[in-house]
């Protein structure tokens, strides 16, 4: 225990230390914009005193007092644009203690165990993540937030405070916790794996620590504030100085930011060092489900929850696919054995009095983020259960592929294939042979398809509307507000497809379409790959690599083989969107 004291102890001693020099950098600063004026203050008090006299002196007088009121009001200025700056903080779903009162009494429980104050709130992240972050904004440090000892006079204790003045107390910071922790990890896996989380709320309760976050977040919103774009006369007259007002506070920011991150480093050491004494053992098992965890959001993301936003759906339960995504992993893994097991004890998600309301709201805040969508559902933008994810995603998806593919083949003038009979020449038939033929045929075929398919897809993506956080059309108290008026997503998940990656995707598509309709075969999905082709219950040997040899090749051999193993016919016409 000396060991774990000491080691908390240097890494508290090292972020007070950082924290003292950022508001030694504040006191600077305010030191800086008052020389002139105390300047000026010397030079009048000087020629009061029958020093200094003379034209020549009342000339300097003035400049410097000039010099100052203009310091001083500039100062005003970044001190005022501090003060009212909104720090931005991260999207989140709150979780009230009525919604969740046995999570409540694990924190509350944890932190009395670890000895530091109790997290002011829990909400609920869609990633793979847990934090403390500090809400408390600059401008709302108010009686509120202070606790009284009493108005009993005594003698001072040994910080030189006495003991019945009042004295601030900062709100401790909200516990937030991912998502997919929850549904995955067991309830005592979870109070390991929060458990140096918790511990960091005893550093920030420390007064310079939490004064030298202030005057940090304070600054990060000024600078983000100067950013943004205005609107109105009077905001556009005021650009100018709001531009300067922001460069200052991001000279300023930049000579904080590595005393800054030094002393989160600090904070974070003391945190793990307390939090060694509890669930030591346990925390290092919980920590290989923090990783399995991530690589089944990771792919649920990806490869299931993508394709429906796309078409407009998004997955309402998308934390309980976590768990059917890693159960499905350990099934096929062999270094996954054993985590079935698990399934057996008590879910963490059962700390919830309705899982299935949180799930909801954290799926949708997720599509929000990593696609973009608006906060409410709609006719284009509906939740869809994972029972109806493959007739109203997968089959879906896979016909309006194959539509573009075919709008794109009859704009380039591509004839029905042979044996098909004749429409016109510019307008084919919608069988897979089309396809098939003309990518056969070679002649750069392939490429001006792919160029088309990526036009088109391209115009479908220009015309769907883009959602603005914080617009006139979405929910009041949206959680994207602070975020600005950049369109969503906040953070895409995929690069831009290229032209053969797109032009596969739909060959791939108008295959399955052609199997579903000729072959007997059904839409499926798979927790770790999404869409998939069923046919009589099993998906078959995989369709890619075939058609990747058609699409850049030309090569048609493995794909016809494919197809005549799953009975496919080429030449019946394929029902489309």
């Amino acid at each position: 225990m000396s060991g774990t004291g000491t080691g908390e102890e240097l890494g508290a001693q090292a972020a007070r230390a950082r924290a003292l020099v950022l508001l030694r950098i504040r006191s600077r600063a305010t030191a800086v914009a008052l020389l002139p004026a105390a300047f000026a203050v010397v030079l009048f008090a000087a020629g009061g005193q029958g020093f200094a006299e003379g034209s020549g002196w009342d000339a300097v007088r003035w400049a410097v007092t000039a010099c100052a009121v203009v310091v001083l009001l500039v100062a005003a200025a970044v001190a005022i644009a501090v003060v009212r700056a909104k720090p931005a903080v991260s999207p989140t779903v709150p979780l009230s203690e009525e919604a969740a009162p046995d999570l409540y009494r694990l924190v509350r429980d944890l932190a009395e165990r670890l000895g530091v104050p109790a997290p002011s709130a829990i909400a609920l992240t869609p990633d793979c993540d847990s934090w403390l972050e500090d809400r408390t904004h600059p401008a709302a440090d108010r009686a509120a937030r202070e606790a009284a000892n009493g108005d009993r006079s005594g003698p001072a204790d040994g910080s030189g405070r006495r003991p019945g003045r009042r004295r601030r107390v900062e709100a401790a910071p909200v516990l937030v916790i991912g998502s997919p922790f929850l549904w995955w990890m067991r309830v005592a896996e979870l109070r390991a794996v929060l458990a140096p989380v918790v511990a960091g709320t005893g550093p920030s309760a420390h007064p310079d620590i939490a004064a030298a976050r202030r005057f940090v977040r304070g600054l990060d919103g000024a600078v983000a504030d100067a950013a943004e774009p205005v609107q109105g006369s009077l905001r556009k007259a005021l650009r100018l100085p709001g531009r300067f007002v922001g460069r200052i506070a991001r000279l300023l920011l930049r000579s904080c930011r590595g005393h800054a991150a030094e002393m989160e480093r600090g904070v974070a050491a003391a945190a793990s060092t307390r939090a060694q004494a509890v669930d030591y053992g346990l925390r290092v098992v919980a920590q290989e489900q923090v990783g399995l965890a991530y690589a089944g959001w990771d792919r649920l993301l990806t490869r299931v929850a993508l394709p429906a936003w796309r078409m407009g759906r998004w997955p309402s339960q998308l934390d309980a696919g976590v768990v059917s995504a890693l159960t499905e992993l350990s099934r096929r893994d062999r270094l996954a054995e054993g985590f079935t097991t698990r399934l057996g004890e008590r879910p963490a998600c059962d700390l919830l009095e309705e899982p299935g309301a949180a799930d909801e709201a954290a799926s949708l805040l997720a599509a929000r983020l990593f696609h973009g969508g608006p906060a409410e559902t709609g006719p284009d933008w509906a939740p869809v259960d994972w029972q109806q994810y493959p007739e109203e995603v997968v089959d879906r998806k896979w016909r309006t592929e194959a539509a573009r593919l075919h709008r794109v083949l009859d704009s380039m003038g591509v004839p029905p294939a042979s044996g098909t009979g004749s429409d016109t020449a510019c307008a084919g038939v919608p069988t897979l042979a089309r396809v098939v033929e003309h990518l056969a045929a070679g002649q750069d075929g392939g490429e001006e398809l792919a160029a088309g398919i990526s036009a088109a897809v391209a115009r479908d993506e220009a015309q769907a509307p883009q959602v603005v956080s914080g617009g006139a059309g979405d929910a009041a108290g949206d959680v994207l507000d602070l975020w600005g008026p950049d369109p969503l997503p906040l953070f895409p998940l995929q690069p831009p497809r290229t032209g053969t990656e797109l032009l596969a995707d739909h060959v791939a598509a108008m295959v399955c379409c052609a199997a579903v309709d000729t072959a007997g075969a059904a839409p499926g999905l798979d927790w770790l790959d999404g869409p998939a082709l069923l046919v009589d219950g099993e998906r078959p040997a995989d369709l890619g690599s075939p058609v990747l040899s058609l699409v850049e090749d030309g090569d048609a051999g493995p794909l016809r083989s494919w197809l005549a193993s799953v009975g496919v016919r080429t030449d019946k016409p394929v029902r489309l969107v």
